[in-house]
């Protein structure tokens, strides 16, 4: 069940002339307890009005004169970022909408919407029809001129549909697909697709840039026409090629970067630093966005760890000084920290049936002092401590990009970094490797 919304703020509008509202339903209503209306921008989104939703499911947000049109977005439920979508509000018109969780949006009241809407449709029914066609033989040539005349016609029909309400039809020019004018095989056709994917999207309109239409599609055509890291390169130098400012350049390129952050790819994270986004952060005194990649770059797998003091056989030395063990595993907890205080014992049992020779764990704690940390140590006989002071701000915390706890880095023999686990169940299957 989705979580439903709490009341996180209250904004009382005194204004009532030249009125406008967004209203509509969301089904089934016991999912769902308050609609949040944002004004969009390419930078981000700002709060505008709510409402609640009644046992019938309704909703009505009432717009100003103040706002201007352009793209606004309604939420529904936590995380907003995933629970959200666009809608085209003109100015001028009403806007009346009926949400579904299994069907989606549907509009019936405004002209924009309604034609962005449908024009969707007909492009997702167009693109079944083609992969039917190849999916099927592919190789009638009268059959691949009729559908894709149909899909010319198509696009020509929208445009015209939509030549009285702007809005709606930049999406649609925006969107307008490869259609080729004489047979293809699915090889040749599919090389088209992506070599023309990108000839009608804007990246300068503001429109455009301040709804999710562009995102999805730089997300497509990375993400969903390459299969290797050749072709991600290929991808993203295209893209960043079509884009002409820097400051689009570096959204788009933080974005994908974080992509491959998260699909744990770090030679693709680290090629867009490398070639691009460094330089974009350094340009625009970004120094966050700068910090944030190269230290990521510092901690990719295949670096070296960085360095930092160990205590060990009480004698002083270093992570890199240290030969005794074939593997290293440096955790970073807080005796504070619930989640470490529920993991370590699973690691700590778990490591007592591994020799020491083969793997060392050291476990540095972020503390604001030494007080828990000392009382906690001993449940984790099994491992190398050392007491971290300012927490997250702890220099070796730091360096190593450290943004929760507990966080592990495996290393081998060399201190190059082999592996970085999710969890301590992803710590157990990479010592399996």
């Amino acid at each position: 069940m989705i979580k439903k919304l709490v009341v996180l703020v209250v904004f009382i509008c005194n204004v009532s002339w030249a009125q406008h509202t967004i209203n509509g339903t969301f089904m089934p209503p016991e999912e769902f307890s308050y609609v949040f209306l944002y004004q969009a921008t390419p930078k981000g989104a700002n709060y505008v009005s709510q409402s609640d939703v009644s046992p019938e499911g309704k909703f009505s947000i009432t717009i100003d004169s103040t706002y201007k049109k352009g793209i606004y977005k309604l939420v529904y439920a936590l995380p907003p970022e995933d629970n959200n979508f666009d809608v085209l509000y003109n100015g001028k018109d009403d806007i009346t909408l009926h949400f579904n969780l299994d069907k989606g949006v549907e509009y019936s009241q405004s002209k924009d919407n309604k034609l962005w809407a449908s024009y969707q449709n007909s492009m997702e029914a167009a693109n079944t029809t083609i992969n039917h066609f190849y999916s099927n033989d592919g190789k009638s040539s009268s059959t691949f001129i009729k559908i894709f005349n149909t899909l010319k016609d198509a696009q020509l029909a929208f445009e015209n549909a939509a030549k009285d309400n702007p809005m709606a039809l930049e999406f649609i020019k925006a969107n307008k697909p490869y259609i080729p004018t004489s047979y293809e095989d699915y090889n040749t056709y599919t090389t088209h697709v992506k070599t023309h994917f990108l000839d009608y999207l804007n990246f300068e309109s503001q429109l455009l840039l301040s709804s999710d239409f562009l995102t999805n599609k730089v997300f497509a055509f990375v993400f969903g026409m390459s299969n290797t890291n050749s072709d991600y390169k290929t991808q993203i130098d295209r893209l960043t090629k079509k884009i002409t400012t820097v400051e689009t350049k570096t959204a788009y390129l933080e974005m994908l970067w974080q992509e491959f952050v998260n699909q744990g790819n770090d030679v693709m994270a680290n090629y867009i630093t490398d070639t691009y986004l460094l330089d974009f952060a350094n340009a625009q005194n970004n120094t966050n966005l700068a910090t944030m990649i190269t230290t990521y770059k510092r901690t990719s797998k295949g670096s070296l760890a960085p360095n930092f003091d160990v205590i060990f056989n009480s004698k002083n030395t270093t992570l890199h000084n240290l030969n005794n063990a074939n593997k290293y595993l440096v955790v970073f907890w807080s005796s504070t920290c619930g989640h470490c205080l529920k993991e370590l014992p699973q690691l700590e049992t778990f490591v007592k049936d591994i020799p020491k020779n083969e793997l060392m764990v050291i476990a540095l704690g972020m503390e604001d002092d030494d007080k828990n940390w000392l009382e906690t140590i001993p449940k984790f006989p099994d491992f190398t401590h050392v007491l971290g002071l300012q927490k997250w701000n702890n220099p070796v915390a730091k360096s190593y990009g450290v943004t929760s706890t507990p966080t592990y880095f495996l290393l081998d023999k060399d201190k190059t970094i082999i592996a970085k686990p999710y969890d301590v169940n992803a710590v157990k299957e990479a010592l399996k490797q």
